[in-house]
Parts: structure tokens; sequence; C-alpha cells
């Protein structure tokens, strides 16, 4: 019984041993191996720089779709125990430059669209339909003569409006020209000193168009599966200040398989024009105590919009 005991112990301690051995074996074959792949992906990514360093055409897009729907009949622990209700919004961000050795005509395309139904099975009187509720839309073309590597003498088209929704009421169109600054690869800096800022609506006593200054930051960036844009336009009316307007647009993704992934997409505005017209809209006081652009209050105006991504 000794004996046998000894020799499987002495049989255990062997296998382990040649257990052991292997998978020390397999990891330093991983290891080689992933060596070397990092070494064949550090040379492809240099590859990549100077094919992106050539003259021509970036064409490209991506976006967030985010949704959910659900439906409940008699659960009467909630407060409406038969309904239905839906979430659905998509985003899109897409870019067309050219990139030569003396201008460049870098255009792009911001969009972010979403619905939203919450329809009580107990009453007729609300609505079954999907109601539009985030409404972003923006279309961008600016075109520089370089001066420089770093600098050029540009010129910038912005159009701005919401197309769901009031389309053109308001809509803002920029034309103006001065001077754009790329001090790193990927981020564009625009400033253009002389600039008309064009204001499309219906209420002409709230909404005018001025002349100003345009300010535009936009930084785009893919670090291995992390794609990122931000995006910060800005302009100072030279009449008044309550003409001015700020838009801040942020979109993140990170792909899990092939183009598909998750994502994130928030942006913030502040413009008390629009405050003060969506203020008069809903004020059913005396006319003395109206809303004005001194007293009016120029809540930030934010939006999110969280669910899968798509690349193409």
């Amino acid at each position: 019984m000794t004996k046998k005991l000894l020799l499987t112990a002495i049989l255990m301690v062997s296998i382990s041993f040649g257990f052991s051995q292997t998978k020390e074996e397999l990891q330093a074959q991983k290891a080689e191996k992933q060596a070397e792949a990092d070494a064949a992906q550090a040379e492809a990514n240099a590859l990549q720089a100077q094919i992106d360093a050539l003259p021509g055409w970036r064409v490209g897009a991506f976006g967030v779709i985010g949704g959910s729907l659900s439906n409940f009949n008699n659960w009467y622990s909630q407060g409406v125990p038969n309904n239905s209700s839906g979430n659905i919004g998509f985003t899109v961000n897409g870019f067309a430059n050219l990139i030569e050795d003396k201008f460049f005509w870098r255009n792009s395309l911001n969009t972010n669209l979403s619905w939203v139904k919450l329809d009580n099975k107990d009453t007729d009187l609300d609505s079954d339909d999907f109601e539009p509720t985030t409404d972003v839309f923006n279309i961008s073309s600016l075109y520089g003569r370089k001066l420089s590597e770093k600098f050029a003498i540009s010129g910038l088209m912005e159009y701005r409006t919401t197309i769901l929704n009031n389309f053109n009421d308001p809509g803002y169109l920029d034309l103006g020209v001065g001077a754009t600054w790329t001090p790193i690869d990927n981020l564009i800096v625009v400033i253009h000193p002389l600039n008309y800022n064009f204001v499309f609506a219906e209420n002409d006593t709230v909404f005018e168009s001025s002349l100003g200054a345009k300010i535009v930051a936009d930084y785009t960036r893919q670090i291995g599966a992390v794609a990122f844009k931000s995006n910060l336009s800005m302009f100072q009316s030279y009449k008044s200040g309550d003409l001015s307007n700020v838009t801040w647009t942020n979109s993140f993704s990170y792909t899990l398989w092939k183009m598909i992934g998750v994502g994130f997409d928030f942006g913030l505005r502040s413009n008390k024009q629009e405050a003060l017209n969506f203020a008069l809209a809903n004020f059913d006081g005396d006319a003395a105590d109206a809303p004005t652009f001194d007293n009016v209050d120029n809540e930030l105006q934010t939006y999110y919009t969280l669910g899968l991504t798509y690349k193409f």
C-alpha cells in the first residue's frame, strides 16, 4: 500500500510538472508571437500615417443608434397599467475632406434625431404616435489657402436648423472669412473676425441677424477601437450679446466587433434668442409682464444619446 501511494504521488508530481512545463512553453511562444504582432502593427500604423498624409480626399462617417420599446398589460403596480412606450434615436457624423499641398476643403455633417412615444391604452386622449424630441442638423464647409503647414487664410459656411419640427424656423447661416490654425494633428481651430450670422425665423421681433466673430474648434481622433469627435461652434455678435450663441457637441464610440460598437453622444447649447422665443410662446399673462432679453432665463440646453454605434 505504501509503495502504491508513493508511486501515485510521484505520478501526480510528474504530471503536474509536465503540465507546468507545457504552460510555460506556451506562454513563451505566445509572448514571442505577440512581440512579432506588435512590431507588424507598428509598421502598419507607420504606413497608414504616410497614407493619411498624402494629398486627396478623406471620406467617412460614424454614428450612434439608441432605442427601447416596452409594453405593459394589467401591470397594476404602476399608475398606468396598460401602456406601450418607446424611444428611438440616432446620430450621424460624416465628413468629406480634400487635403492638398496648397489648400484644403473640409466638409462635415452632424445630425441627431430622436422620437419618443407613451401610449396609455385606457384613454383615447393621448397620442399613440412617436413624437420627435431631439432635433439637431448642422452642416459646414471650410475652405483654406495655406500660408504654412499650420496657418491658412480661410472662408467658412455653416448652417444649423431643425428638420423634424419648425424647419428653418429658426435657421442660422454663418458666412465669414479669417484664419484657420492647425496646432496639432486632428485639431482645427477657425477664427473669423468678419462673419455675418443670418437668422431665418417667423418671429422677427426676437430673432435678428448681425455681424460678429466666429470661432470653431474641431477635434477628431481614433485611437485603436476608440473614436471621438468634439466640435465647438461659437458666434459673438458685435451688436449685442443677446444675439450671440454657442454650441458644443461630442461623440464617442468603442468598436466591439467589425464596424459595430457602443457609443455616447451629448451636446450643450446656449442661445438667448431661442430662450426668449420659447418663453414668449408659453407666456399667457399680462403683456406688461412678458419676458424680454433682460429678464428671460437662458438655461443651458442639453441632449444625449446612448446606444450601439456603426461606422463606414
